[in-house]
């Protein structure tokens, strides 16, 4: 198990993504920390961490408040005596044009993706640098960080910002062996989504993404094993993108460039 007794994080894994990244890194050995909103989630998937033998907390905690993410960074750091992987995934996202959305619209989008990631990496850090062990902070980015996602103004701006800010913490954090990398997911099934991919939405989706596939969440919590073990140690400050090959992608669906 790449994980063994490694002690970690995941905001926003109370279900969809978050909770396929906690019971993936539980199968590799970790225990894994819980913070979100959602309780009886948590507390359900915190059960299914410990039925595979690993310790796991469920811990109430609204990561746009950094007085509650402090307070839950230490509460595992004191629980479990330190903090190895911190994975930013929680997330929100209202629709609307730009122009028609609120002040509080702007910001509670904005604390919720982008402020958190500051405020849980930076609790993560004053634990990990003192440690002298390095680390790993992963966050959840989007392909909308580089694709326009119409009516999502706010939700781009934060994905852009995380990438952005997690380059900023590899270098400065690089002096201490803690790696920070993001995952940009494509389309992926969860919870939330699955009501939006209809058929349609599913046909113009598979005319763009050469793999012609939705995403299964355990694909993304893949991604983010990998970045989390030793496999990834000489990679920092960068992207993986898991899309099915939907940003490489330039060609034209449906037409020839050359013909005979």
């Amino acid at each position: 198990m790449r994980l063994e007794g490694k002690l970690a994080i995941v905001t926003g894994a109370a279900a969809g993504i978050g909770k396929a990244i906690a019971l993936a890194l539980a199968d590799e050995g970790a225990d894994v920390a819980i913070a979100d909103i959602q309780d009886a989630k948590a507390q359900a998937t915190a059960g299914e961490i410990m039925d595979k033998g690993r310790r796991a907390l469920a811990i109430h905690c609204d990561v746009s408040d950094s007085a509650q993410v402090d307070a839950m960074v230490q509460q595992v750091a004191q629980e479990w005596g330190g903090l190895h992987i911190l994975v930013n995934n929680a997330a929100v996202i209202q629709p609307g044009l730009f122009w028609e959305l609120s002040d509080e619209d702007w910001h509670k989008i904005i604390r919720t993706n982008l402020n958190s990631v500051f405020f849980c990496s930076r609790a993560a850090a004053k634990v990990m640098i003192p440690q002298g062990q390095g680390g790993r902070i992963i966050s959840m980015s989007s392909i909308h960080a580089t694709l326009s996602e119409p009516s999502a103004g706010p939700y781009t701006a934060a994905k852009g910002g995380i990438e952005a800010f997690s380059r900023t913490m590899a270098t400065e954090l690089a002096p201490y062996k803690i790696l920070v990398n993001c995952i940009a997911p494509g389309a992926t099934y969860s919870e939330l989504t699955i009501p939006m991919y209809t058929e349609a939405v599913k046909k113009s989706l598979f005319e763009r993404v050469p793999l012609k596939e939705i995403a299964q969440p355990e694909w993304i919590a893949a991604g983010v094993v990998f970045l989390a073990s030793d496999d990834a140690r000489y990679i920092t400050g960068q992207v993986l993108t898991i899309d099915g090959g939907y940003v490489m992608d330039g060609s034209l669906p449906g037409a020839k460039y050359w013909t005979e």
